[in-house]
């Protein structure tokens, strides 16, 4: 099967804008108290779930706009977070929960991407997707407030994390994810083919879980989608090996 990444359309006619983020999300972690085991601080970006909601947590006020934290204090707010979550997630530092909050305007096509690791997909366009059989298809309603009367509905897709870079594009000398903290210190290869063998069978849409900024989908995504006449991304074929 072919693999696609899915990038937004840059095209003039597509002026769509939502000036919104999500509310939660685990905290970053203080550079003076990092990691124990790497000892690096910050926090990761592409790690969305949309559809877990976390607001009735004791603790949802310090998972809001957090400020970082220390690396006992993250572990104790993301195990709060957990059970919550899919059991596929990955919960690192900077992963954001619940649906995106603020304003939009402009032309929105039937798929929409505001940046390249977040996927929207008007309702009609999910509905029918789904119908076709277009497998990990999770939508997540949003929270905002459009400027004009007439708008897309448009739900975020949670995805579910697959794939990993092959081997042969990675240097030898690579320095290894940390085991405590997920953080992998290895600049992103500038040029990279995707291990065949690490990508899903069952999920047409996914976000990558080498590097969480990408996002792919299947061969049978992509046949849906023109078939359909859907706008608004642009898929490019992945290499594979």
């Amino acid at each position: 099967m072919k693999f696609y990444g899915v990038t937004g359309d840059d095209a003039p006619l597509y002026t769509g804008n939502l000036n919104a983020g999500h509310r939660w999300g685990l905290p970053g972690l203080d550079w003076s108290h990092p990691c124990p085991a790497c000892r690096m601080g910050g926090g990761f970006g592409g790690l969305q779930y949309p559809c877990v909601d976390v607001s009735n947590l004791p603790e949802r006020e310090k998972l809001h706009e957090p400020e970082p934290v220390s690396f006992e204090e993250f572990v104790r707010l993301r195990e709060l977070v957990r059970p919550l979550a899919p059991k596929w997630a990955v919960l690192k530092s900077g992963a954001a929960f619940g649906p995106v909050e603020g304003s939009g305007l402009g032309y929105f096509g039937q798929l929409f991407m505001q940046n390249p690791w977040t996927l929207y997909v008007r309702r009609e366009a999910l509905e029918r997707l789904q119908a076709a059989g277009i497998r990990g298809l999770q939508g997540c309603p949003i929270k905002v407030r459009f400027r004009q009367k007439k708008h897309p509905e448009l739900l975020e897709l949670q995805l579910e994390l697959h794939g990993q870079f092959h081997p042969e594009c990675l240097p030898a000398t690579r320095n290894p994810t940390c085991p405590t903290c997920g953080n992998n210190p290895n600049p992103l290869p500038k040029r990279f083919w995707l291990d065949a063998s690490s990508l899903p069978q069952d999920v047409d849409v996914f976000r990558f879980r080498d590097a969480s900024g990408f996002i792919f989908a299947s061969e049978r995504l992509v046949e849906a989608v023109k078939r359909m006449e859907l706008d608004g991304v642009v898929f490019r074929e992945a290499e594979l090996r």
